[in-house]
Parts: C-alpha cells; structure tokens; sequence
C-alpha cells in the first residue's frame, strides 16, 4: 500500500507540463501567448487539493496572475511571500536539440524554455503547496503563493500592476522568496556552496533620441540624426563604470576566500572572479554599472537622412550608484540627445541575516550536509524590485544541487534550457523543509 503522493512524486511531471504550455513573451501584449492557460493549469492544481484561489487579469486580456494563502498557526508574524513567473522569453526551435515546449525527460534532464527560469520553481511551489494541503499541514506563519505574469518584459501586467492595483493580495507579508538563488556552485575538493540573492542591480531599460535636419542623402549634412546618436551610443556602449564593491558582493567574495583561500584583491576583482568558472558571468557583473545598446531604430530610406534617430540601452545599477551613474550618463550623450526611461526599477539589498536567511541554511543542510550558504547579487532583475516597494524584504532562494560540470548561468535564456531532475527533485525536498521551519 502506497501513501499520499508526495512534493518529490509530482515536481517532475509538473515542471514538463508547466514548460508545454508556451507562455513566450515577446514583450509586445499583442504577440504573448499561454499565460492565461498557464495560470489555469496552476490554478486547477491548487483547487484540486481545496485552496481558494484567486485568479486575475491586469490590466489586459489574458494577462493572468495567481494567488492563495496558507494560513500559518501564528497570525501575528508576518506573512511569507513564494512567488514565481509564469512566462518565458521566446525560443527558435531550429537552434534546440530538443523542442523548447517539449518539456522532454531524457538524459536526466527536463528540457525546454522555462526549465531554469523559472517554471523549476513554480512546479516546487506548486509541488510542496498540495502536500501541505494534503497533509492538513500548518506552517509556523501564513504562507502567500503568487504566480505572476509578464517578469520578462518588466512585470508592468504582472506584479507592478499587482502592487499597485491590488496591494490587499500581499496584506501582512514581510519576507519573501523567488528566483535566482539557492543553486549550488562548486569549488575545489568537490565542496558547494549555495548562492542565496540577497541584492540585484536596478534594472532601466533607457529609450535614447537624437534629432536633426532631414535632407537628401547626397547632400553635404552637418545635423545628421543618425550620426550624433551614433556617437553618443558607441561613447555610451564602449564607457567602463568604475568598479565598486557593495556590501553583498564584499560578503560573497570573503565567505569565498574563508571557503577556498581564494583573494580578490582590489586591484583585480574581476580577475579572481573569472576564476570561479561559468557563474562569473553572473556575479562578475556586480561590481561595476553596465549600459549596453541593444536596439537601434532610423531612417525609412536609403537617400534619405531622417530628422529622428533612437536607441535603447539596457542599464543595470548597483545600489546606491543611481545619481552617479545618471550623471555619467548625461557627460557621455551630450547636450543633443534626450533620453526616457522605458523601465525604470531599483536596485535593492538586505542583509544576510536574521531567521529566514537560517532557516534556508538549515533546510539545504538537511539535504546536503556540506553545504555552506554565501550571499550574491544577481545581474539581472526579478519581481522582488516591485515587492520591495511594499516593504516586503526578498531573496532569491530556489533551490538547487547542481552537477559541478554545468554552465547552469548560461541557461537562463539560453538554448537548449534544462534543469537536471535529480537537482528538481532536492529542490522540492529543500523547498519543502524551509516552508516547514520559516
């Protein structure tokens, strides 16, 4: 006779189903697909096991979130936010081995976009959500299960809109838990350390303008739009931010010098950085500001100079560098370029302290009784920048034991995106252990 299913039983078969149902978003509301479908599917899964689920649109058709609370056996702690995205950036099958919404289990791995950011997650959380319910379990606090729209294009039907519109949903939560943390990487002597994201860099997606005398193409031509954006893209583009060490990437990098006896001495930073492997990309991006061009956009003819030119820039701030950057901004466009955020988010940073940042060390302990937890900063952004205007106190923490011989940061919107299933399975256990003890 065999007992209730399990978190570890369904977290496979949860991730697969989750990445079949395409939910790419281009970022154009007009061309996204599937997550409406998606959050109905999580939807029926919660309901299956007798939660009261809320599910809404923000603000656009088909743009559905999804939301339900585990009440915790001590109403006066704050709540514990768990939240994932449903939506995933699009992918060119021809450029996979495996189809991306295949959601193929072969070779040890569930294959497709998603895999890693971040339906991984969602099926844990789904996963460790219906056994709890099955169980009858009570958590120490309540608990908030939020599964969002639109992270990949910046949130604006997703939890931006969720903030703003419906703060109710997010009534007495203090911490919360999401993407990009909790993964393991390992170091000499086959010791791992699991990255838990305590800080991300701001994320403004910056929208650049230049504009000039139209005219002939043949004609001699000293207010070319397209050449003063030019310029100033490329100053921009080619500008290396100075290098500052923030309080989170200090911390990592002195938990890994007690690990390793690895230095990272001032002067070559990113040089010992580079040491680390694949995830220096990650955390190699921490010390200094970026602006990277990314779109261009001028002209309608080829003898025709335009009297308008544009550019985006993705820029990613550190904390506390948002005036100096803008100032270098400014010096480096020149008074003949204007510039408007498309998005503008914060950089945020908590200490890596206190019970929740215990408890998630305790919980992979249990489960990897060599594993040390470190803080990092993630390069990128993730829904946290929204939650934090509610005075919610986030980290990234979604667990995973990972083969040492994978370049798991070059997943995330990579081709051929997969998370190994033996690492889902103790991401559900990890998962299941925190909540248990939050």
């Amino acid at each position: 006779m065999t007992g209730p299913l399990s978190a570890v039983d369904e977290v496979v078969e949860l991730c697969s189903d989750l990445i079949r149902i395409d939910t790419s978003n281009t970022g154009n509301p007009e061309t996204v697909v599937g997550e409406k479908e998606a959050a109905e599917y999580v939807a029926g899964k919660l309901l299956e096991v007798g939660y009261e689920v809320e599910v809404l649109d923000s603000g656009a058709p088909g743009r559905s979130n999804v939301f339900c609370r585990l009440e915790g056996a001590d109403p006066e702690r704050g709540a514990l936010l768990v939240h994932g995205h449903l939506d995933v950036v699009p992918a060119e099958p021809s450029e996979w081995s495996v189809h991306p919404f295949s959601g193929a289990v072969q070779d040890g791995y569930v294959w497709g976009r998603g895999a890693v950011d971040m339906k991984d997650m969602v099926a844990m959380t789904i996963a460790v959500a219906r056994q709890f319910k099955r169980e009858g379990y009570v958590p120490p606090r309540d608990i908030v299960f939020a599964f969002v729209a639109d992270e990949e294009a910046g949130g604006s039907y997703g939890c931006q809109w969720l903030v703003e519109h419906r703060p109710d949903l997010f009534e007495g939560v203090t911490e919360a838990v999401g993407e990009v943390g909790g993964f393991s990487l390992t170091l000499g002597q086959d010791r791992r350390v699991y990255l838990i994201e305590s800080a991300e860099k701001g994320m403004a997606w910056m929208r650049l303008r230049a504009k000039g005398r139209p005219g002939h193409g043949s004609f001699l031509h000293d207010e070319n739009a397209v050449t003063v954006l030019s310029e100033a893209v490329a100053r921009l583009g080619n500008h290396r931010f100075p290098l500052v060490m923030t309080d989170t990437v200090r911390a990592f990098a002195d938990s890994i010098r007690e690990l390793t006896g690895m230095e990272f001495p001032d002067e070559d930073i990113e040089g010992a950085f580079a040491k680390l492997g694949p995830v220096a990309r990650m955390v190699g991006a921490t010390v200094r500001d970026t602006a990277n061009p990314t779109m261009l956009n001028a002209g309608y003819k080829a003898n025709v100079i335009p009297s308008t030119a544009e550019a985006v820039v993705d820029c990613r701030v550190l904390p506390g560098r948002r005036d100096a950057f803008l100032r270098e901004v400014d010096g480096l466009l020149g008074p003949d370029v204007e510039r408007e955020w498309i998005q503008d988010l914060p950089a945020l940073e908590t200490e890596f302290e206190g019970p929740l940042v215990e408890a998630m060390a305790a919980a992979l302990r249990t489960e990897d009784p060599e594993a040390r937890t470190v803080p990092y900063m993630l390069s990128g952004g993730t829904d946290a920048k929204s939650f934090v205007q509610l005075g919610i106190r986030c980290f990234g923490f979604a667990p995973l034991r990972l083969p040492p011989d994978l370049d798991f940061a070059s997943l995330f919107h990579g081709i051929d995106e997969r998370v190994p299933v033996d690492a889902l399975e103790f991401g559900a256990k990890v998962l299941d252990r925190f909540l248990r003890n939050c």
